[in-house]
């Protein structure tokens, strides 16, 4: 474990109160650089877009640099090719309704059961709109893993989209998203990458991936209620937007609908200088390896941190892992091979004997462990494992600012919750 979680959890003000955030995969606790950056952006630069007195200019400046850094964050080519919206939701709805002006009655496109239900219901209500057939890909309810037999039948039909999940925020599954892109791309259709649960997690780079689309959420990265999303340049620009007359026709406006939420993208770019700051400080290790892969600046400080709290919450779910097995009477959904945890994040859902979900997750809120319940809108997921009607699962989820302790604690709760 190579990061100071002293100096770390300094960074989030949240973290003073007497509580365990395990509840990271909904919304992580906001950095304190990104609440300066929204703080400042307020009061020295808050103005609408391309004005000619100062705090336009400097509000366009802001927002013009939070374009370059999630590009950065991303990998991306170019800032052009970073659209921010008001949440990764939204984006897609949007996307989906200029992507399906391109789809002929009998089309097909590919959804899976193990997706958050945003990148699920607004290809499938497009597909609706348009004829368009859809098809779906299982996953295997004993380990959560994507169903890649499927995943190649469906490919075979030649469709116009696959929308796939980096991870599950569900069950933490890590898609082998490389490979997936690949086998769409062999077959001629487009992928559109929800990464907004790995991406707290790990590096992403859409260059060496090759997605045509991926989407994130910066309240999920540290960051405030904004999403942000990558599309290849010549896709984004043959696009038809849904915009109004006025707004421009030139990336990355023209899908920037309306005034945006210049004070939380404000916030997204301090969110990345956040991370930023843990390459700096704790990535050192990495450095190497990440510079023969050509990375430089920002995006090489970047990449080391990410691969530092990679390595760090390995060891976090390691210990989940063991404390949840250790519950009498828990029973674990996905993965559950202590060898294969570079296959999922640390998010872990589970039921207690013949406990509510609800009543687990508030008994675990009277001991100041926050936690999630339900079926966190993956309800393709809750309805596969058969646990919809019994209210879902538990969900436990860590971020880097956990510790092994608080890993301890909530071990120590479940047991008593558990006799």
């Amino acid at each position: 474990m190579s990061l100071d979680l002293s100096a770390i959890r300094q960074r989030f003000p949240a973290l003073s109160r007497p509580a365990v955030f395990f509840d990271n995969p909904g919304g992580t606790q906001i950095s304190q650089f990104s609440l300066e950056r929204i703080q400042r952006y307020l009061i020295e630069s808050n103005a609408n877009h391309e004005g000619a007195f100062q705090t336009s200019i400097d509000s366009d400046a802001v927002l013009d640099e939070a374009h370059r850094a999630m590009a950065d964050f991303y990998n991306a080519a170019s800032a052009d090719e970073i659209i921010f919206g008001n949440n990764m939701t939204t984006l897609t709805l949007h996307l989906s309704r200029s992507l399906a002006r391109e789809w002929q009655a009998g089309d097909e496109i590919v959804v899976t059961r193990l997706d958050h239900d945003a990148n699920v219901t607004p290809w499938v209500l497009a597909a609706q709109d348009r004829g368009v057939n859809v098809n779906w890909v299982d996953f295997d309810v004993e380990d959560g893993v994507l169903n890649l037999e499927d995943l190649h039948r469906a490919l075979e039909r030649k469709p116009k989209l696959l929308a796939v999940g980096y991870a599950s925020n569900s069950l933490g599954t890590i898609n082998p998203i490389k490979k997936i892109i690949d086998l769409a791309h062999a077959a001629g259709t487009l992928v559109y990458v929800d990464a907004v649960q790995y991406a707290p997690h790990g590096a992403i780079d859409v260059q060496k991936l090759d997605c045509d689309f991926l989407v994130s959420s910066a309240y999920k990265f540290f960051g405030p209620h904004v999403g942000i999303l990558y599309g290849k340049r010549d896709l984004l620009e043959n696009l038809s937007a849904y915009k109004v007359r006025p707004a421009t026709n030139q990336l990355p406006g023209k899908f920037e609908t309306g005034t945006q939420n210049h004070e939380g993208i404000a916030g997204v770019l301090g969110a990345i200088e956040y991370f930023e700051w843990i390459g700096q400080q704790f990535g050192g290790e990495f450095e190497g390896g990440l510079r023969e892969e050509h990375y430089q600046g920002r995006r090489l400080e970047l990449k080391k941190a990410m691969t530092a709290i990679h390595a760090y919450e390995y060891e976090l779910a390691r210990g989940l892992l063991s404390a949840l097995e250790s519950i009498p009477g828990l029973r674990l959904y996905g993965l559950s091979d202590a060898r294969r945890l570079d296959e999922r994040v640390a998010t872990f859902s589970f039921r207690l004997k013949d406990i509510p979900p609800r009543v687990v997750a508030e008994k675990l809120a009277q001991a100041e462990i926050y936690v999630w319940d339900g079926n966190y809108y993956a309800i393709n997921v809750s309805e596969r494992l058969e646990v919809e009607a019994q209210g879902g699962m538990v969900r436990v989820g860590a971020a880097h600012y956990n510790t092994l302790e608080e890993v301890a604690k909530l071990k120590e709760v479940l047991l008593k919750i558990a006799k």
